[in-house]
């Protein structure tokens, strides 16, 4: 059975405060739980599927099922409220006891080092980066077992919308950046493309060629199609890291963008700058087929860097920016390419690669978020 681990460490972890707080779910393959157990497993795993385009975001039964009985509480005996409390007469007595099973409930659901565990999914299309870091460096098979791809898997399917694709986040309409990834994601972990439960990879499919096809994708995801070799980097926007050798004070320089923009620009122009692709295999060639309308080979690349689907476009580009993209692509990727010039892209990938180490030793390797973590562990 899945176990929640809390305030564990590790030989390969560091903390500066004894790991509170840190939660992960661990597959016991020798604990299998009791048929009861079992089966509130998958009677929560079956209604949560049901619901799921009702109720969008878990309610962590899983996890507080084994909170309750660590702290040996059943939640199927939390007391109910009575007819006379909830009929609107209110006085001290139904104050009263309201509070003391509100008490009992979070007491039973509290950890053994005193936080409260929650549920933190953030963005739909972190867990597909994963995977494709994981797919592109030859480690998917040795850092998931068969039960993590399975879960994740699950999560997946449970994460898409009615119509097929994924969005942005639980809650959000499908989009073309969290749909083509999410759905690559789901091929690189084993699943047939015509697999899933109501026939759901088919429909994510048709999402996605309803769409105009993976091209349309925004500029994050051509980044990552283009690592895992099913776009192509010359249908990327220039992302020269040449800007990270500006001095501090010049406007454009990636120090100076938003925290959270600038962890996710900055290991992305390195990947730009160094052009990094993983190896090609029979599942690649296939995804360059499933996600694409058009033959890979006849994809007009210059102009699919300027393509995004509506649904992922959220602020139009202004003429001055298409402007200085053209220059970029044209004018400047070439010289910057060229002997003794290209010196300076080899300083600038130096130095990025140093800066995003520095920020996973000051992180203790957490970074600022998912998106900008699993970058860096592709880099570094």
């Amino acid at each position: 059975m899945w176990k929640l681990k809390i305030a564990e460490g590790g030989p390969w972890l560091t903390s500066g405060n004894n790991h509170v707080g840190r939660e992960t779910w661990e597959f016991d393959q020798n604990d299998t739980g009791s048929s009861e157990e079992r089966d509130a497993v998958d009677a929560s795993r079956a209604e949560f599927q049901k619901n799921r385009f009702r109720t969008r975001h878990s309610s962590d039964v899983l996890a507080r099922m084994q909170l309750a009985k660590g702290n040996k509480f059943s939640l199927d005996q939390q007391q109910k409220p009575k007819d006379d409390e909830t009929s609107g007469d209110i006085n001290i007595a139904t104050v009263s006891e309201t509070l003391r099973r509100a008490l009992r409930y979070f007491s039973a659901v509290q950890a053994h080092d005193g936080h409260w565990p929650g549920d933190f999914p953030g963005p739909l299309f972190t867990t597909a980066t994963m995977i494709i870091v994981l797919y592109v460096t030859e480690s998917l098979g040795t850092t998931l077992s068969s039960e993590h791809r399975k879960e994740i898997c699950r999560y997946l399917y449970n994460r898409q919308n009615m119509d097929g694709g994924w969005g942005l986040h639980a809650e959000g309409e499908s989009s073309m950046l969290s749909s083509a990834l999410n759905y690559t994601a789901l091929r690189l972990l084993g699943e047939g493309a015509d697999d899933g439960p109501d026939m759901s990879m088919p429909k994510a499919r048709k999402w996605i060629h309803d769409h105009g096809g993976a091209t349309m994708i925004p500029i994050l995801g051509k980044v990552w199609l283009s690592v895992l070799r099913v776009f192509e980097w010359s249908g990327v926007n220039p992302m020269p890291p040449e800007l990270f050798l500006l001095p501090s004070f010049v406007p454009i320089q990636p120090g100076r963008l938003w925290s959270h923009f600038r962890m996710a620009f900055i290991p992305m122009s390195y990947l730009y700058g160094k052009k990094f692709v993983g190896p090609i295999t029979k599942l690649v060639l296939s995804l360059r087929e499933e996600l694409h309308i058009h033959p890979y080979k006849k994809i007009n690349w210059k102009q699919a860097r300027k393509l995004c689907a509506k649904e992922d476009a959220y602020h139009p580009h202004t003429w001055l920016q298409e402007c200085l993209s053209d220059c970029l692509y044209s004018f400047g990727e070439p010289f910057l390419a060229c002997w003794p010039v290209s010196y300076m892209r080899r300083k600038a990938l130096r130095q990025i690669a140093d800066f995003l180490k520095y920020e996973d030793d000051i992180s203790r390797y957490i970074c600022i978020g998912a998106a900008g973590i699993i970058h860096v562990m592709l880099l570094v």
